[in-house]
């Protein structure tokens, strides 16, 4: 099964990528390599009941088994010990990474409400896109009523571009709804 997104990319989007960027040949066009999501949760060791549902409502959300994450040090201030286990995350590729990007765009973020765009500063040097989702029950796979707590969800999608230019580009052409400009 091929995925919507994908095929545009190949037909359409390259195509649009390499007029405007004057490429010599398709392998410098940026693609999109993954995507991160990433949701901490501090009070991941002394309630663990609550860890396992930000777990599944993740695995629920992207498709894929979210993975624990543990804390690298201690943090005397967040009563937080090295190894505790601190939230979870999953790592997206291929089709599962393009069908989610999908539903993100069309379906999730149109969800929000008073939703006025994506901030265009969020591209670091090396051409990926941060942003945060301020609360999970956006994505229709989450049942409010069985939801414990709202929290938040980091994305990061990481692209094979060199510059912010080419990442923007990049996401523009698959339609990311990005701030208008002087709003």
């Amino acid at each position: 099964m091929q995925v919507r997104l994908r095929e545009e990319y190949q037909t359409k989007y390259k195509k649009n990528l390499m007029e405007q960027f004057k490429y010599t040949t398709v392998m410098q066009v940026p693609k999109l390599e993954k995507i991160v999501l990433n949701v901490g949760v501090g009070e991941g060791n002394s309630n663990p009941n609550y860890l396992n549902s930000v777990v599944d409502e993740l695995t629920a959300i992207t498709g894929q088994k979210a993975v624990k994450t543990v804390a690298r040090k201690s943090i005397a201030n967040f009563k937080i010990r090295e190894g505790y286990e601190v939230g979870c995350r999953v790592t997206l590729r291929g089709d599962m990474m393009f069908e989610f990007l999908e539903r993100m765009i069309n379906v999730a973020l149109p969800r929000v409400r008073d939703f006025k765009g994506l901030p265009e500063k969020s591209f670091d040097t090396n051409g990926n896109y941060n942003f945060s989702i301020m609360e999970q029950i956006i994505f229709p796979e989450i049942n409010f009523d069985k939801t414990e707590k709202i929290h938040g969800i980091n994305v990061t999608i990481v692209t094979s571009a060199k510059s912010k230019e080419e990442a923007f580009a990049l996401l523009k052409e698959f339609k990311m709804p990005f701030k208008e400009q002087g709003n």
